[in-house]
C-alpha cells in the first residue's frame, strides 16, 4: 500500500484525500518510511520533519469536521533549505545558519500551509544555492536517484532528487540561472521558473535578487500547476511583487490535454542554446522531440539571438555583484554562526574569523568576483556591461516572441555527471546552465519536461519550453501537450520508469527505455 502512495501523482493522490480512500496520516507516513529507507544514500533531506504526522493528522480532522480545503490538502510536500521556516532550521545549505530556526515563515512556505499541504521537511542544496551540482552543499552532497555516483543538479538537487526518489511528490526549489530546471533535467523530473515577480520572495534567503524566483518541483506538468496555483500571487513584503490577476495553471495543464493542442502552435529554436558542447545524446533526444512536434502540427521556426552567446559570461558577473550585497548580512552579530579568535579580538576580528570558518569555498570565489566587480573603478567595466548585456537579452527575447509562440531547447547541455568530476573546474561546471540563464536574465518562465534517456549512458534528459513574461499559463498547456505526446509516442512517462535506488532495479527500470 505505501509503495503504491508514494508512486501516484500529486494529482492522483490528492483525488485520494478528497474521497477519503487515503488519509493524509497514511500518505505521510508512507513518504516518511521512504525517506527513512532510502535518504541515507540520497541525502535528498538536510532536516526531516518531527511535526509532519501530527499536521496531517490535523488535516485528516479538518477533512471529516466537512472543513472546505485546498486541492492539494494532506499532499505532502518537501521544501528547499533556502525557504525560511518557523518550525525547522533554515540553513540555505551553509555551516554560517547551522541550526538557525527563522522566526516566520517565507510567503510561499506560509501559503503551503494555508493550503493544507504537509512539509516533510527541508531539502539540500549548494550553500547559499551557488553551484549546479549539490557538492557545494556545506552538508555533502546529493546523490542522484538513477546512478547514485552521479550528480542531481544544483543549486536545488535535494528537491530534485526527492521527487525522483519517490520521497515527496511535489517540492519546492528556487531558479537564479536554472536551479530548478536543470536538476530536473537531470533527474527526470519536472521543473518550473515562473515569471519573476509572479512568486513572492519573501523569505528566500537571497542569492541574487534580481534573479531569484521560487518554483515547483513535481513529477507531472499537472503536478506542477496545482502546486504553482498555491504558490502564486502578489505580496506587500516582496518589493518585486506583481500585482496581476493569474489564471488557472492546473486548468491550463488541462487544457494541453485535449485533441491537437500542438496544432499551429510556433515553436522556435535557438541556435545559440543547442550548438557545440552538447552530448550527443541530449541532443539526439532533442531532434526526436523537434520531429514528434513537427508530426503534432507545430511549425518549427530556427531563430538566432546573438545576445545569448554573452548571457553566461554577464551572469556571472551580475549574480556575484548581487551575492556578495546579500551576504554581508551574514556578519556573526545578528544571527548565525559566530567563531571568536583566540584570546578574543575586535568586531572586524570576529567577523573575519566566521566568515573563513562559516563559508564554503564556492560562496567565497563568488563574493570576492562580486565585490571586485562592484568595486570603485570597475563597476562600469564589470557590472555595468553586464547589465548592458542583460537588457540586450532581454531585447532579443522580446523580438522572438514576436515571431513564435514558444521557445524550446535542451534543459542541460549533458545528462548527469560523477560526482566530484567538475567540482575543481568552476568553469567547466559554470557552464552547466548555458541554457537556463538567459530566462534568468529576462525575468520570463521556463519549464523543463523529462524527453527521455540519454543513448549513450541510459541517464535523463530534459527539454525546456520558455515563454513571454506573464505568461506562463501558455509553459502548462503546451507543456502537458508535449509530455502527453512523449508519452503516446513512447509508450510511458520518464517518471514512471524512475528507478527505485538498487543496482537491480535500477537495470530493470531502465531497461527498453526510449
Amino acid at each position: 500500500m505505501s509503495d503504491d502512495l508514494i508512486r501516484l501523482s500529486a494529482a492522483d493522490l490528492a483525488e485520494k484525500l478528497a474521497s477519503r480512500e487515503v488519509s493524509a496520516v497514511e500518505a505521510t507516513r508512507a513518504h516518511l518510511d521512504r525517506i527513512a529507507a532510502v535518504d541515507g544514500d540520497v541525502h535528498a533531506f538536510l532536516h526531516v520533519n518531527a511535526a509532519a504526522l501530527e499536521t496531517a493528522a490535523a488535516i485528516d480532522a479538518s477533512r471529516a469536521a466537512g472543513d472546505e480545503l485546498g486541492a492539494l490538502a494532506g499532499v505532502p510536500i518537501a521544501i528547499k533549505d533556502v525557504l525560511c521556516t518557523l518550525d525547522m532550521p533554515s540553513t540555505s545549505g551553509s555551516k554560517i545558519l547551522e541550526g538557525w530556526i527563522p522566526p516566520y515563515d517565507a510567503t510561499v512556505v506560509a501559503k503551503l500551509r494555508a493550503a493544507g499541504l504537509v512539509p516533510l521537511g527541508k531539502t539540500n542544496m549548494d550553500e547559499f544555492a551557488m553551484g549546479s551540482s549539490t557538492e557545494f552543499s556545506a552538508y555533502g552532497p546529493t546523490h542522484n536517484p538513477w546512478d547514485l555516483d552521479r550528480i542531481p543538479g544544483g543549486s536545488g538537487g535535494g528537491s530534485a532528487a526527492a521527487v525522483a526518489a519517490f520521497e515527496a511528490p511535489l517540492a519546492l526549489g528556487s531558479d537564479t540561472g536554472g536551479s530548478i530546471r536543470q536538476p530536473g533535467a537531470v533527474t527526470g523530473t519536472v521543473g518550473v521558473k515562473p515569471t519573476y515577480g509572479s512568486v513572492s520572495r519573501y523569505g528566500a534567503i537571497a542569492l541574487a535578487s534580481s534573479l531569484d524566483q521560487v518554483g515547483p518541483v513535481t513529477r507531472t506538468v499537472l503536478d506542477a500547476g496545482l502546486l504553482h496555483d498555491v504558490i502564486k500571487g502578489h505580496d506587500k513584503r516582496d518589493s518585486t511583487s506583481l500585482t496581476d490577476e493569474w489564471p488557472s495553471f492546473a486548468d491550463a495543464a488541462r487544457a494541453g490535454l485535449a485533441p491537437d493542442s500542438l496544432r499551429g502552435v510556433k515553436v522556435g529554436i535557438v541556435t545559440e542554446l543547442n550548438g557545440e558542447g552538447f552530448q550527443a545524446g541530449v541532443k539526439g533526444r532533442f531532434a526526436e522531440a523537434v520531429a514528434l512536434l513537427s508530426g503534432a502540427g507545430a511549425e518549427i521556426v530556427e531563430l538566432s539571438a546573438p545576445s545569448f552567446e554573452y548571457a553566461i559570461s554577464a551572469y556571472y558577473l551580475i549574480l556575484p555583484a548581487e551575492a556578495s550585497s546579500n551576504l554581508a548580512k551574514f556578519d556573526s552579530v545578528r544571527f548565525g554562526l559566530r567563531v571568536n579568535p583566540e584570546g578574543g579580538g575586535t568586531v572586524e576580528q570576529v567577523m573575519a574569523a566566521t566568515r573563513e570558518q562559516g563559508f564554503g569555498p564556492e560562496v567565497k570565489r563568488r563574493i570576492i568576483l562580486g565585490t571586485y566587480a562592484l568595486s570603485a573603478g570597475y563597476y562600469d567595466a564589470y557590472y555595468g556591461s553586464a547589465q548592458k548585456v542583460r537588457t540586450l537579452v532581454q531585447r532579443d527575447f522580446a523580438r522572438l516572441f514576436d515571431e513564435v509562440d514558444i521557445l524550446i531547447s535542451p534543459s542541460a547541455p549533458t545528462t548527469a555527471f560523477p560526482i566530484g568530476e567538475k567540482i575543481d573546474d568552476p568553469l567547466a561546471m559554470y557552464l552547466n546552465d548555458l541554457t537556463t540563464i538567459p530566462a534568468n536574465l529576462a525575468g520570463i518562465p521556463g519549464i523543463s519536461i523529462p524527453m527521455g534517456l540519454a543513448e549513450e549512458d541510459g541517464l535523463p534528459t530534459g527539454i525546456q519550453l520558455m515563454a513571454p513574461a506573464r505568461e506562463d499559463a501558455r509553459l502548462y498547456t503546451y507543456g502537458a501537450a508535449l509530455e502527453q505526446l512523449f508519452e503516446s509516442s513512447w509508450g510511458h512517462t520518464l517518471i514512471s520508469r524512475a528507478p527505485s535506488l538498487s543496482v537491480t532495479e535500477q537495470s530493470a527500470a531502465t531497461e527498453g527505455v526510449v
